[in-house]
């Protein structure tokens, strides 16, 4: 209250107040009163600080703006100042105040834009705050991580986490709830970094290790980035790589380290998101018994013991509170576990609170430290991703195999962290974080890029072929690895604003690599769409690359499909074909040339062809004939005169001429004549021009060597090309005397060669070449022509040698025409104006002098040409024909006025009407019409000339027409009035007009997709070459054996020959090569060194099937399926190594086993795990299980350090390989398999228990290998019968081993250690010892005849000295667990309670247990049950062991002697006391376990993930996946179906088997959320009874503390523990049937329990299971989601059975049965055909079962009520089915 006067006072009138006010709040802080944390939180006060420059006086600046500058450092000011404009007003304030104050205002500045994310608020920079609270009504719920108030933190914790702070939208996840740690853990971190920073390698090596095998197994992986100074230090540590002396080494134990922590922080990331494991604890203070003593017992502890450990003001519950302050891995602290003086003697009579109660404690160990100033340089998930990145990426570069492929799978790992912490958004993000992470990735991509390149580069013939493969290798495998971080960052369509230039050099080297693209298509796609985006030069050379490796392709498959014996396809023989040109100036392989022309003769020849496949031949001979290549010209003019004289030969005479000449009719098309005439005939290159000329001549001439059919078809196919043809007319040239023989023979005599109108048109056209004797024949033939014309004798002029003697040079004129003409947009002159006009001209009445004149407007008028069709209309033509008639008839001079301007007329009008043109040159008698008016007026210069032009668009009309001609439409003219002709025709004749030319090159003719320049390219060159021979040989097999075959068989060029650079290329990057390459290497090796090189090799190749296949088995897989490997490294297994050479070699081997069994995990081969279980259980010698464990003699050996290392790695690995090969026989199904598989889990259980024996020695501990053996065991034991397959020891005495050895460690890592549920140190130890006892426990209840067994569970309680040796034996060692700080902890222990309590033995024992605990048993179950802050996993235990102490029967009043009193409630007032079934009536009453029921399932979390996170790994697999660890041991481990334990026996005990769900998965998903609002805040001990010194059981206070409000906060209740609860009300209801059924009613748990029942959900589910491929990563969780569901089904089920039996009302409601008969009936028609999975098939059957016995039930026991719903709702199945519905 006193702050917040201050602070009003800050914005007083007066300014002596407000200076006042200002002072009080400095000199508080001054000396520490109040706090800046505090001040952080008042948004009143910055407002006022803020206006204090706004009032007229402004004293104290320089304090205000010091105050402002000291707040700004924490988030909420700067979130508080942000928001009030600080910003814009300080910038703005900056002008007006003295320059020293300018400083200060820089200063807030600069921390007003400093992200949240770069500082951390005392929670996380992740989450924020929403304390709103909403109705108490289903809604959906979100988020994580809810966290209470506490006494250690006074910010709020926020019930939601935010993948980042909102100003910055680029981050997915920034970083984890902040972890306080204890003295012994900082000082445990502090140590190692220190190590790591010392100039001693030995000691660097050392710690390393020991972060790898204990600390980051034992600490949350989180807890590096938020005390980052040890992943600084192994950063720091990468740059030794290059380094010589051994540092490498150094960066190689770092890489390792780093890789291990991206792993481990993954599988966090999945924990977090799992909602069983949701919890709102805060983590700050767990709830541990040491915690929770009263003060009574705390005061009788005296430790005489100095040590941080006993100094700690946490008492044990039984034994001694020494911790462990050293981090060097070996022996606990000797001094503080020597002696029991440390330890207090509790009476038991003593009240001892709940284990359960909160009680807020000062932790000195835990405030020890400045927790913001932390949280400050703490690293976030992005900052460690991107700097893993700057540091590894450069040692990529290094000329190491095992660096490069080390770095590469630490990148890998680092790669998936980077999709969950950074979003594609950056690329957009302005703020100040996402600009510093783009200038980082950016470089990281540059240098990725320089990478490749310079690996690229580096193979030449000039170095060893060891390190070309070196080279290579590393190419291949980083292309794979910046492809795929290219697909995780950068969208493709911002590359080209961002990426950098060595990258986009990079891409175009990747995107050339044939044998990469063809290896990793997935990968080639990407890389083509970025280069597509990037470069668009690159990207075109590219792209003409591909099209011409693909016409190489055809080009081979033409051949081999021609040389193939037997029918063949022609269609597509001619598309490859086609294909095959556009590549002829890489190969030059002519042979192909005559393949292709043999096969279009062969078309053309059959009469049957269909005309689709002549006419593609025929596209594909006229672009051979037109081909760029002068080479493929020439070949081809060749072939085809071949083919000529092979079939119009004399040598043919005596053969049938019908069935030879039918192979020219090829050649017998206008299109080809054409293409010969134009432009092979004038082709500059002589050997071309000279055979084209052959061939006509041989066609023209051979007329007496064809058949009449294919004479007839020559010259049908002559007749259009004639006009280009006649253009070489000559009588001195042979080729022109032919082609003038075709117009000598007169048509009329029946001579003719030609038809009649093309005969007379051909003699016209040669009036225009320009040869004189060619036109003067061609007049003598006109002039015979002209005489015997009929009517000649009528017409003007009379023909003689006078006559034409003068018209040699008729047509040619000095000034052709032009013939173009307009196309105005408007008319210009009316129509009816032209239409006057015409009839004036066409007026018999009229004086010719006004007719010329019309005619001579119109003439002009016809100029545009939208005027033409007026008159045509009027039929001007026929007028204009008319007039010409009249004008050659003997009076005809009375009209010649008319003739010059209707000659325009007619032009005008055939030059923009190609119809017409058509129409009239096929008619003779025009022709020869216009060449008497020709003759008439052959002194007339301008009427010459209009017939010459009239003869020009008539007599070329047919090589006018383009479309005729070209192969291609779209090369149309856009008008098709322009008259256009051939540029060889233009060039031929002498034209009287000006025309435009077409087909100036060859219409056939086309683009080559590679220029010179491109092809001196030695990337493309490289590309072509390889595409060659893989299409010579079709296929990289083939290849591959021509390649290593002796005989070499060369078939085409020299150039087209591999180089040896190539070879290596090809063997290094197709897989299955390679990997022969690499076993052969291994065969032939002669020394360690060779063998561990292939080993590096193979795995490059496993490597970079993960990095280039999201789905399904790569290319190593399936080529190590099919390869005998086996043999191969048979010898190094099965041989006891010798020397540390041996052993090393041995670690790679495994190492790499190892690696293959977790890439083929879903899908291990048989044989695999055939040979490797052959191998584990041969006879001695047999290294792999006699390496676990090392005999005395052995031991003693080991002197040596370097020897001790490796012995150490070689147990490690071994271990990690039989934990893989475990999870990986998981779903075997192989008879043989299964039953040495057997046999090898029994044996390996039997060596894994003398390694526990070796590490349990009385005063030292080998942390690495008891951790590394505990794990081993909590995977081996995750099996059922894994001790039964013996032959010489029983099951059971396996079992009491494990579990004499288990307790050892628990009792030496927990109990002794008072609990240890603060200190993360041990944590990995505690965590697989007590999986290891959970499965055990069902283990021994299945091997065990009786349950005489309990009792070897018990451990002595108290002191281990002399003065106490009648202690008690129990489980209260079990009782800390479940209050531990590490829910999966609870949640294991507690499973192991409801293991233990399935028998009653268990249940009396674990009760005697918790007698000196307020509660007692009863009382801590139903806390934690009722717990809404604990996750749903840790509840759902309590709720099976609830549920177990009810199996058991208990009396309604006290019964002496009875074993089992069940529940015991006194009251101090009343002196009430109340055991058996009354006790748990007033138990549940006054914890309102109804009430809190209700909660929960209005609480109910039906998505599979708690936020928005895809965090796995690539192809479902990871090379540093945490096999070894515990979260895959809770994956598979699996007892028998809790569904199956109750339709065995209905009444048994409900707890004989749990399922462990996963803490960690790998999927995509969507979540769905059907879930309610948070429940109001409440503290934690609400709900546990008073202590009190006379009894151990709960009282029932008289102050109602037991009646305290709901919480209200945020819960993820999800559907496994509401099948728990479903369980445990269906057990309640048979132990008190009355009071149950009207506790349902009251709380209307039946109608929440059934709404929960929702088909729709698992509908979708299914649906999704059917659509996608079993190894997608998504098909787990979504499996794991519809078992859980179906298991709340069955559950529920058989609750319902139940409260039919016992109350039918509770279910017979109309509200209720409709929406639930109709839910079970959508649950029982779901197909399941296409779900592959069998356990969730089982899944479907159990509920189906249960479901159909429900049904049952209702119709037995409320028949006239459920019968019709359920009709109706079968009824609906039906027409559903039917497609009614």
């Amino acid at each position: 209250m006193v702050l917040t006067g201050l602070i009003r006072k800050l914005g007083h009138q007066l300014a002596e107040i407000r200076a006042r006010a200002l002072k009080n709040i400095l000199c508080k802080i001054e000396h520490s009163l109040i706090c800046c944390a505090d001040l952080v939180q008042e948004r009143l006060l910055f407002l006022h600080l803020l206006e204090w420059f706004n009032f007229p006086s402004v004293p104290m600046k320089e304090e205000v703006l010091s105050l402002l500058n000291r707040l700004v450092k924490y988030p909420p000011a700067v979130q508080h100042l942000v928001d009030l404009g600080a910003v814009e007003f300080l910038s703005k304030l900056r002008s007006n105040v003295e320059p020293n104050l300018q400083a200060e205002i820089d200063g807030i500045l600069d921390g007003l834009f400093i992200l949240p994310s770069e500082v951390p608020e005392l929670h996380s920079a992740s989450y924020q705050t929403n304390q709103t609270e909403l109705p108490q009504q289903p809604e959906i719920l979100t988020g994580y991580f809810p966290q209470d108030k506490s006494t250690f933190q006074q910010m709020e914790v926020p019930p939601r986490p935010v993948a980042a702070n909102p100003t910055a939208k680029c981050l997915k996840f920034s970083t984890f709830p902040w972890l306080p740690l204890t003295t012994a853990d900082r000082h445990v971190l502090s140590s190692n970094e220190s190590s790591l920073r010392s100039s001693n390698h030995t000691l660097v090596w050392n710690t390393c290790e020991l972060l790898k095998d204990v600390i980051m197994q034992d600490f949350p992986a989180e807890i590096f980035l938020q005390r980052p100074k040890i992943v600084q230090s192994l950063l720091s540590l990468l740059k030794l790589a290059f380094g010589g002396d051994g540092k490498h080494r150094l960066a190689l134990q770092s890489v390792s380290c780093l890789q291990q922590l991206c792993t481990y922080l993954r599988n966090r990331l999945n924990f977090h998101r799992d909602p069983s494991f949701f919890s709102s604890k805060q983590d700050t203070v767990s709830q541990n018994s040491s915690l929770s003593y009263c003060h009574e017992a705390r005061v009788t502890h005296h430790s005489q013991n100095p040590s941080p450990g006993s100094s700690s003001p946490r008492p044990s519950v039984v034994g001694r509170t020494g911790q462990r302050p050293r981090g060097d891995g070996q022996d606990w602290d000797a001094m503080s576990s020597s002696g029991s003086s440390s330890h207090a003697h509790v009476n038991s009579r003593v009240s001892i609170p709940s284990p359960l109660d909160m009680v807020h404690l000062d932790l000195p160990e835990l405030e020890a430290e400045d927790t913001l100033e932390l949280q400050f340089q703490q690293l976030s998930l992005p900052q460690l991703c991107v700097s893993i990145l700057e540091c590894a990426v450069p040692l990529l570069r290094t000329g190491s195999r095992q660096m490069i492929i080390r770095v590469l799978e630490l990148l890998a790992e680092d790669m998936v962290l980077i999709g969950e912490a950074i979003s594609a958004d950056i690329w957009d993000d302005s703020s100040l974080f996402a600009i510093d992470m783009k200038k980082k990735l950016l470089m990281v991509l540059g240098s990725l890029g320089d990478s490749i390149c310079y690996h690229k580069s580096n193979i030449s013939l000039e170095q060893p072929e060891a390190v070309l493969v070196h080279h290579r290798m590393a190419f291949v495998s980083i292309s794979l690895f910046a492809v795929r971080l290219l697909q995780t960052l950068l969208p493709v369509e911002k590359a080209s604003h961002f990426l950098p230039e060595p990258m986009s050099a990079a891409l175009f080297l990747v995107s050339l690599d044939m044998p990469l693209s063809l290896e990793y298509p997935n990968i080639h796609e990407a890389v083509v769409a970025y280069l597509e985006q990037l470069n668009s030069e690159n990207y075109s050379i590219y792209k003409r690359t591909a099209e011409a490796v693909y016409s190489l392709e055809c080009t081979c498959n033409f051949l081999s499909d021609v040389g193939k014996e037997g029918e063949k396809n022609l269609l597509e023989l001619v598309e490859l074909a086609d294909q095959a040109l556009r590549s002829f100036s890489y190969h030059q392989h002519f042979p192909l040339i005559k393949e292709i022309i043999c096969i279009c003769s062969k078309i053309w020849k059959s009469a049957q062809a269909s005309p689709l496949l002549q006419g593609e031949s025929q596209k594909v001979f006229l672009r051979m004939l037109s081909h760029p290549l002068p080479q493929v010209k020439v070949k081809t003019y060749h072939c085809c005169l071949e083919i000529v004289k092979e079939c119009l030969g004399v040598h043919n005479v005596s053969k049938p001429v019908s069935s030879l000449c039918n192979g020219i009719h090829f050649l017998l098309h206008p299109k080809v004549l054409y293409e010969i005439s134009a432009f092979g005939i004038q082709e500059p290159k002589n050997e071309v021009n000279a055979t084209a000329k052959a061939i006509l001549m041989h066609l023209l001439q051979g007329q007496l060597r064809m058949t009449a059919l294919t004479w007839n078809k020559f010259i049908e196919s002559l007749c259009p090309v004639i006009p280009v043809l006649q253009g070489y007319a000559d009588t001195e040239d042979p080729l022109g005397n032919c082609i003038l023989l075709l117009s000598k023979a007169s048509s009329e005599a029946g001579e003719g060669i030609l038809p009649c109108t093309t005969w007379l048109k051909s003699i016209l056209r040669l009036l225009l070449v320009k040869k004189p004797s060619v036109r003067m024949l061609a007049l003598k033939l006109l002039a015979s022509h002209l005489t015997r014309e009929e009517g000649a004798d009528t017409k003007r002029p009379s023909i003689d040698a006078r006559v034409l003697s003068r018209v040699t040079n008729l047509f040619i004129v000095k000034k052709p025409i032009e013939l173009k003409l307009d196309d105005r947009r408007e008319l210009i002159i009316k129509l009816e104006t032209v239409e006057k006009v015409y009839d004036i001209f066409i007026s018999d009445d009229i004086d010719l002098i006004l007719r010329k004149s019309a005619a001579e407007q119109l003439a002009v008028i016809m100029q545009d040409i939208k005027m033409h069709a007026v008159v045509k209309k009027l039929c001007l033509t026929d007028k204009i024909i008319e007039y010409l008639n009249k004008c050659v008839s003997q009076d005809g001079e009375v009209i010649e006025c008319l003739v010059q301007p209707s000659l325009t007329l007619l032009r005008k009008v055939l030059c923009a009407d190609p119809v017409l043109r058509v129409s009239l040159s096929q008619q003779p008698s025009l022709l020869t019409l216009l060449f008497r008016v020709s003759l008439i007026f052959h002194e007339d210069c301008t009427v010459v000339t209009e017939v010459g032009a009239l003869f020009c668009l008539l007599l070329f009309d047919e090589v006018s027409r383009m479309d005729m001609w070209s192969d291609n439409l779209s090369n149309k003219p856009s008008s098709p009035s322009v008259f256009s002709l051939p540029v060889s025709v233009s060039r031929r004749y002498h034209l009287p007009v000006h025309v435009l030319g077409h087909h100036a090159v060859s219409p056939y003719s086309i683009v080559l997709p590679l220029s010179a320049d491109c092809l001196a390219l030695k990337p493309v060159s490289d590309m072509l070459r390889i595409a060659w021979n893989l299409s010579w040989y079709h296929g990289s097999d083939n290849l591959l054996k021509q390649m290593n075959s002796e005989t070499k068989i060369q078939e085409f060029l020299d150039t087209l020959k591999l180089s040896t650079e190539d070879t290596l290329t090809l063997k290094m990057t197709y897989t299955a090569s390679g990997l022969k390459d690499c076993l052969r290497s291994i065969v032939q090796a002669a020394a360690h060194r060779e063998v561990r090189a292939a080993l590096t090799r193979m795995s490059f190749y496993l490597l970079n099937d993960r990095l280039s296949f999201k789905g399904g088995t790569g290319p190593c897989g399936i080529t190590l399926k099919s390869l005998s490997w086996h043999t191969t490294l048979n010898r190094f297994l099965q041989v006891l190594p010798a020397c540390t050479e041996d052993e090393k070699l041995l670690i790679d081997i495994i190492h790499f086993l190892n690696k293959l069994l977790k890439e083929q995990r879903k899908n291990v081969s048989v044989e695999l795990l055939n040979w490797l279980l052959e191998l584990l259980l041969r006879h001695s010698p047999n290294p792999l299980l006699e390496l676990l464990h090392l005999t005395e003699s052995q031991a003693r050996e080991e002197a040596d350090d370097i020897r001790t290392a490796v012995r150490q790695q070689l147990q490690k690995e071994l271990v990690a390989l039989f934990n893989t090969l475990l999870l990986g026989s998981v779903a075997l199904t192989d008879r043989k398999c299964l039953e040495l598989f057997y046999v090898f889990q029994t044996q390996l259980a039997l060596k894994l228990l003398q390694c526990l024996r070796v590490t349990d020695a009385p005063r030292f501990y080998g942390l690495p290998s008891l951790e590394r053996t505990l794990r081993g065991m909590a995977h081996l034991t995750a099996f059922p019968g894994w001790s039964s397959h013996s032959p010489f020891t029983k099951p059971l005495e396996i079992c009491v081993k494990y579990l004499s050895g288990l307790l050892e460690v628990i009792t030496s890592f927990y109990v002794e250690r008072g609990g240890n549920a603060m200190s993360f140190m041990g944590k990995g130890v505690t965590k697989s010892t007590v999986l290891c006892l959970l499965h055990l426990s069902h283990e021994m209840m299945a091997q065990a005849q009786s349950s005489e067994w309990m009792s070897l569970w018990f451990l002595p309680l108290g002191s281990h000295s002399e003065e106490h040796a009648t202690t008690q034996q129990g489980l209260a060692w079990l009782i800390p667990l479940w209050v531990d700080r590490d829910p999966e902890v609870r949640f294991t222990s507690l499973g192991l309670g409801s293991a233990l309590t399935t028998l009653e033995t268990g249940c009396v024992a674990l009760a005697n247990s918790c007698q000196n605990i307020s509660g007692g048993l009863w009382g801590t179950v139903v806390n934690i049950l009722l717990d809404q802050s604990e996750c749903s996993m840790v509840r759902r235990e309590a709720a099976f062991i609830f549920q177990n102490l009810l199996v058991i029967p208990m009396p309604s009043e006290i019964i002496k002697g009875y074993t089992w009193q069940g529940p015991c409630v006194h009251d101090e007032d009343s002196g009430l006391s109340l055991i058996g079934k009354p006790a748990l009536q007033a138990l549940l009453y006054h914890c309102h376990f109804y009430e809190h029921l209700n909660q929960m399932v209005k609480h109910c979390y039906l998505g599979r993930y708690t936020f928005d996170l895809n965090c796995s790994a690539l192809n479902g697999t990871s090379e540093g996946n945490d096999l070894n660890g515990l979260d895959d041991s809770f994956k598979f481990w699996r007892a028998p179906s809790r569904m199956s334990s109750q339709d065995r026996d209905p009444s048994s005990l409900s707890t004989l088997e749990t399922m462990v769900a996963a803490s960690s998965a790998s999927a995509e998903f969507q979540p769905v959320v059907p879930c309610t609002a948070p429940l109001p805040e409440a503290s934690h001990d609400q709900f546990v009874a008073q202590g009190q010194h006379e009894t151990a059981s709960p009282r029932l206070p008289h102050d109602s503390s037991l009646s305290a409000p709901l919480p209200r906060q945020c819960v993820f209740v999800t559907p496994p523990l509401l099948s728990a609860m479903c369980s445990l009300l269906d057990s309640l209801l048979a132990t008190t049937p009355g009071d149950t059924a009207n506790a349902f009613r009251q709380a209307r748990l039946i109608e929440l329990l059934c709404s929960i029942a929702d088909a729709t959900l698992i509908e979708t589910s299914v649906q999704e299971l059917q659509a996608l491929l079993p190894a997608s990563p998504p098909v787990e969780r979504t499996q794991a989601q519809v078992s859980f569901l179906l298991e709340y089904l069955s559950s529920l089920s058989r609750l319902l059975q139940s409260c039919l039996l016992v109350d039918p009302d509770l279910v017979i409601q109309d509200e209720l049965l409709k929406p639930l008969i109709t839910n079970i009936i959508r649950v029982l028609t779901i197909c399941t055909k296409d779900i592959s999975d069998i356990e969730l098939i089982s899944a479907f059957y159990q509920t189906w079962t249960h479901l159909f016995n429900l049904l049952a039930t209702l119709l037995r026991k409320a028949g006239p009520a459920s019968f019709p719903s359920i009709t109706m709702g079968l009824a609906r199945y039906v027409l559903q089915m039917c497609g009614f519905v």
